[in-house]
């Protein structure tokens, strides 16, 4: 409430000035006229009669209608008694909708909404007179006015409107807020949206709802404020668009419609996926030379294009050795038969690199093969065969392979050497120890070389390859071993200086129960210069194995083992053979 303040200026004054040409009338406006008063602020005038008629005596600005002047004059120059007030103000009240009206004072009071009276209490009376209202007010903007006058006594004057909040009786919705923006921090990532306060006089705050390009907004706010201003800062830093609006809600829990979406792109600060390499493989050129190494990989979704990178060990520091927006690349700097490893990043459109891949091992595979194996000898003896040949010139040699087979063709005839890998040499012998049973076959040897990369000499020549013919020597006892021992026996040729190892069962040996064990075992070994089968060891009841360390090196040894009875007789020998390579 703003008091009447007291005025000097005379409501009017004329002023007559001479001029060259005659006189010259100027007269200024009441001050009141000139009174302007900003909403929802009333504008105030003040009478000297109770009928509002002729220039006010005063105007000023009021923010509440609540006087209570009592016998006294409500300002200078009005009398304390039969004077008037009015109050009046125009204002937007959004979309409106129930208010209440209230007044009361000593004398007389109406209110008019829009130039309609809705309350009337005009009469002269010595007691408070109050009454409220209840009415609706469209939206928009509309004027109040209130009428008050004082006949004779005490003069007081009260006035109130106030939106009524209730949900059973507001149903009317707020507004939709106005003259939204949104500003986007590039650095920050967050985006900033301001929008015109709302008129509605029971507003209760703002939602601010939020959603991905090609959503749908959710039913639950990002945001409530009662500010006309929301920074958002949990953006996701991806490069979608997002849009939001902005809705008004009042007391009542009404909800207004959204404003115009407002767009923002944000910034793209999240690397794609990590690709994940399918290959990584030497490619041959036309002419049958390498045309590099090719890596290819699985695609990443948001991926503009992809980095390789390559070391020279799993673990080892990877460089970048080219780009691509293909699945593959070919690393036209690789060497033949050198071992490299490439892990592969995804980059997108905003240039976010992703994770490396897993290392993938790659290599240019030598098609190249070795030349054939040439200078076989193969020389019959007591363990088998000797095989000396000539080094392989290759120099990315693995090993050669050792062919052992029967010749099939007639004699006289082209005869073919049927074989099957029997050793394996390594690149440094030229020679090799072949033990098998001299008992006089002809058998047959060829040789592989086979280099670093699995290139096999013999796969890819177009020539003969060249086999040597041999006929074992025969070592065979000229004394056979007899049928129906009963002794199990098993040679094994030396593997070091424990010398040959026999083993055997029947007659109680070991663990093995008999209804007849022997009192002892006697191991008999052939002597090629007798031509007998000389003992060479007596072993106690229940022995069941001998090493043989006196047995010659290089040679191949026949055995029997005999069971003794108590009264000496010995049972029927079991035989067996064992064969050992030559030391060295």
């Amino acid at each position: 409430m703003n008091p009447a303040r007291r005025t000097t200026a005379a409501t009017a004054t004329a002023l007559v000035l001479a001029t060259a040409g005659g006189l010259l009338t100027i007269t200024t406006a009441p001050a009141s006229a000139a009174v302007t008063c900003t909403s929802p602020v009333f504008k105030r005038q003040f009478f000297a009669n109770t009928t509002f008629s002729g220039t006010p005596k005063k105007t000023d600005c009021d923010t509440a209608v609540d006087q209570n002047w009592g016998t006294n004059a409500p300002a200078s120059g009005l009398p304390k008694d039969n004077f008037a007030v009015r109050w009046s103000v125009t204002r937007d009240f959004g979309s409106g909708g129930p208010f209440s009206l209230s007044a009361s004072g000593l004398d007389g009071i109406r209110v008019y909404l829009d130039g309609t009276r809705k309350i009337d209490l005009w009469k002269n009376t010595s007691t408070t007179v109050s009454k409220a209202v209840n009415v609706t007010i469209p939206s928009g903007k509309h004027t109040l006015r209130v009428d008050y006058v004082n006949w004779t006594g005490s003069a007081r004057v009260n006035f109130g409107y106030a939106p009524r909040t209730s949900a059973t009786v507001d149903t009317v919705k707020p507004l939709a807020p106005t003259g939204p923006a949104v500003t986007y921090d590039q650095a920050g990532g967050n985006a900033k949206l301001t929008w015109a306060k709302n008129k509605e006089m029971d507003l209760a705050g703002y939602r601010v709802y939020r959603r991905l390009k090609g959503a749908a907004f959710g039913t639950a706010p990002l945001a409530t404020t009662t500010s006309t201003t929301y920074t958002d800062t949990t953006l996701p830093v991806t490069g979608a668009t997002y849009y939001y609006e902005v809705r008004a809600y009042d007391k009542a829990g009404n909800e207004s419609a959204g404003t115009a979406d407002q767009a923002v792109t944000t910034v793209d600060r999240v690397a794609p996926g990590v690709p994940t390499i399918t290959r990584a493989t030497g490619e041959v050129t036309p002419t049958g030379g390498s045309g590099g190494l090719q890596v290819g990989w699985d695609q990443v979704a948001d991926a503009a294009s992809y980095r390789v990178y390559r070391a020279a060990s799993e673990n080892g520091t990877y460089a970048t050795v080219g780009s691509t927006d293909q699945l593959t690349y070919l690393d036209t700097s690789a060497a033949e038969s050198t071992v490299y490893y490439y892990r592969v990043s995804a980059v997108d459109a905003a240039g976010n690199e992703s994770a490396r891949s897993e290392p993938q091992r790659g290599k240019i595979w030598d098609n190249d093969p070795p030349p054939l194996v040439s200078g076989l000898n193969v020389t019959p003896t007591e363990y088998g065969f000797q095989l000396d040949w000539d080094k392989s010139p290759a120099e990315d040699l693995r090993h050669y392979r050792v062919y052992w087979g029967e010749l099939l063709g007639d004699e006289g005839d082209e005869q073919v050497c049927y074989g099957t890998v029997s050793d394996y040499v390594s690149p440094d012998k030229t020679s090799f120890a072949y033990t098998t049973l001299p008992d006089g076959d002809e058998v047959c040897f060829f040789l592989d070389a086979v280099d670093d990369d699995g290139n096999s000499a013999i796969k890819w020549s177009d020539e003969g390859v060249p086999a040597v013919a041999a006929t074992e020597l025969d070592m065979t006892p000229s004394v056979a071993t007899p049928e129906g021992s009963p002794l199990h026996l098993t040679a094994s040729g030396a593997e070091g200086d424990e010398g040959n190892q026999l083993t055997w069962s029947g007659l109680g040996a070991g663990e093995e129960e008999s209804a007849d064990p022997a009192e002892s075992f006697r191991v008999y070994r052939w002597n090629p210069a007798s031509a007998t089968y000389e003992k060479i060891a007596e072993l106690p009841a229940g022995a069941f194995t001998y090493f043989d360390t006196g047995a010659r090196r290089g040679t191949t040894s026949f055995y029997w083992v005999t069971g003794v009875q108590a009264d000496g007789t010995e049972s029927v020998p079991a035989g067996d053979w064992a064969v050992t390579a030559p030391v060295g």
